[in-house]
């Protein structure tokens, strides 16, 4: 569940995000309908209220900590499959130089408007009319580590968008080491426009071994639903599959639960963040998590005897803040199988990363340089 925290961590305020508490502010707001999560047990790691039950809950329950540097997307999910990073990636705050920016716009030929940290959705409310008339790229950035070029669809087709971020990446990924390059096509018509699911990220490649690498060499299917596969710059992956929505992407995740036999499912959720989150949409983002709650309803009978589920977020982004940007946050672990002790205590994990050593553990292709496994802990 891409950016569903729940609650700031110790050094959140190093990152400006003192108070931030997505679920739990959330809750605070409008009451949550999400008995399914309720019944595996988030409201006894997340102050959305508990619900009176003496039932145990249904999954193992434990929230985990980020021990890398940052907030963003990639750190996330790469320490949950094992990396851990010394140093953030580089922001910029300010924009860009004009030395990147003129290199952009002479590979590209077109000009460039923007070039600051915004929200997406504002920007091209701000300057969308202004692209259309003169073709020139929106660029922008935010508090993460990320060169994002926005474009009408109908001035700037496809392909040519991510042509762009293709050299946009060479030039500051491949140079200062930005995190993502990120496409950001949208249409309609001024005052009316919207993002697309045309979406797509260019993301450095991991800087170390992954669980998925090992998975894959293990000759074991990878799937990736989401953006999981552009989060690993495809490394590690045997299948990807990009999704159209929350709901497009618990489709792929039922096909792929009846057609792969032994493997891993990793699946990203993104429009709690990118439709949500990013816009302070406290409403939409509760209702989001209500129709995750249906999905996931649906889908836990579904698992074989030695399957395992993990529900998780690889940050916060807090819609109830004056920020949008993701917020520095424990997020949850939600663990549930046939196999696994209900309302076993995971406690706070350190780190991320022991999800990923717990993943590599069942697969019998760790250990891996960093995390705990707490596999022992979760099974009967």
């Amino acid at each position: 569940m891409d950016s569903v925290g729940i609650g700031e961590l110790p050094d959140a305020g190093a990152y400006g995000d003192r108070g931030s508490d997505t679920l739990g502010n959330i809750a605070k707001r409008l009451p949550l309908a999400v008995p399914t999560l309720r019944a595996l047990g988030l409201d006894r790691i997340a102050a959305i209220g508990r619900a009176p039950s003496g039932e145990p809950p249904a999954a193992a329950i434990g929230r985990m900590a980020e021990t890398s540097a940052g907030k963003d997307s990639v750190t996330g999910h790469w320490e949950m499959m094992g990396i851990v990073l010394d140093r953030a990636f580089p922001v910029f705050p300010h924009g860009f130089s004009n030395a990147v920016l003129a290199e952009f716009s002479r590979l590209t030929g077109r000009g460039v408007l923007g070039n600051k940290a915004a929200s997406g959705t504002q920007i091209i409310d701000e300057l969308g009319p202004e692209h259309m008339r003169t073709g020139a790229l929106i660029v922008y950035t935010s508090a993460d580590s990320v060169f994002q070029i926005a474009a009408h669809e109908a001035i700037v087709p496809i392909p040519e968008l991510y042509r762009a971020c293709e050299l946009a990446y060479k030039i500051v990924g491949e140079g200062p080491g930005v995190g993502r390059v990120i496409a950001r096509p949208f249409v309609g018509s001024p005052g009316q426009f919207t993002r697309t699911s045309n979406r797509h990220d260019y993301a450095l490649p991991p800087s170390g071994e992954t669980v998925l690498d090992r998975v894959k060499a293990a000759s074991l299917p990878v799937v990736a639903i989401g953006k999981i596969s552009d989060l690993f710059a495809g490394r590690g992956v045997t299948s990807a599959v990009h999704t159209t929505s929350d709901d497009d992407g618990m489709d792929h995740v039922e096909r792929q639960m009846a057609s792969v036999d032994r493997g891993l499912i990793f699946t990203n959720l993104v429009d709690f963040d990118a439709q949500y989150g990013h816009r302070n949409d406290v409403a939409g983002y509760a209702q989001n998590l209500e129709r995750f709650d249906a999905r996931l309803a649906a889908l836990l009978p579904r698992l074989r005897e030695r399957d395992l589920l993990v529900v998780t977020a690889d940050h916060g982004n807090d819609p109830t803040t004056p920020s949008t940007d993701h917020s520095r946050e424990y997020v949850p672990l939600l663990a549930a199988g046939p196999r696994v002790r209900r309302g076993a205590e995971l406690g706070t994990r350190k780190t991320f990363a022991d999800l990923g050593q717990t993943v590599a553990e069942i697969f019998g292709v760790g250990p891996m340089a960093h995390g705990t496994s707490f596999l022992k802990d979760l099974t009967t």
